[in-house]
């Protein structure tokens, strides 16, 4: 679904794209649009699902492997399927961009991007932040798969950002995200 979506092939672009809202938020997801090792993973998972499980130990620690390199694919390609889908529903008031974190390295050490996935916020040329309760308030490290709730993020965001708040608080605490 990355296909859908504006992409910024440098860093004088993402600054351009920063630099050029002057009333709407700028959502910038870094990260990539596909890596060939995730469908090289796929494809060897599926393949050898074929094959006994019985063999040696060596053989389960390279579908645990494949496995997480799926569980990747599948984080990327659900962000990416939302945030096209409320690319439209946003238009007024946000823009969505994509920036390849490898075609595009320049912000990867200034804003930590080490995660598959990374949303980030900016109004008026500032970084807005947000409040998620999970600690990191710079950005947005996970895909999340509900539409509404990140049409609520956004939302949340540029209200607090118009008046002229540079840390928001999220409509909903992600704390316990990850509890089970």
């Amino acid at each position: 679904m990355s296909y859908l979506l504006p992409h910024l092939h440098s860093g004088w672009a993402v600054d351009q794209a920063i630099l050029a809202e002057e009333e709407r938020l700028v959502v910038i997801r870094f990260g990539h649009d596909w890596d060939e090792t995730c469908m090289q993973m796929s494809e060897t998972c599926f393949s050898s699902q074929e094959l006994q499980a019985s063999k040696n130990q060596l053989f389960l620690s390279f579908l645990d492997y494949a496995y997480t390199g799926i569980l990747y694919c599948e984080r990327m390609s659900d962000m990416d399927e939302v945030l096209s889908s409320v690319a439209e529903t946003i238009k007024n008031f946000a823009v969505i961009y994509l920036v390849d974190i490898t075609e595009v390295p320049d912000f990867n050490t200034m804003y930590e991007l080490y995660d598959p996935s990374t949303v980030m916020f900016f109004f008026r040329n500032k970084h807005i932040m947000i409040d998620l309760g999970t600690g990191n308030n710079n950005k947005i490290n996970w895909a999340m798969k509900d539409k509404q709730e990140f049409i609520d993020i956004i939302e949340t965001v540029y209200r607090g950002a118009r008046k002229g708040r540079g840390l928001v608080i999220a409509p909903k605490d992600y704390s316990t995200k990850y509890r089970y």
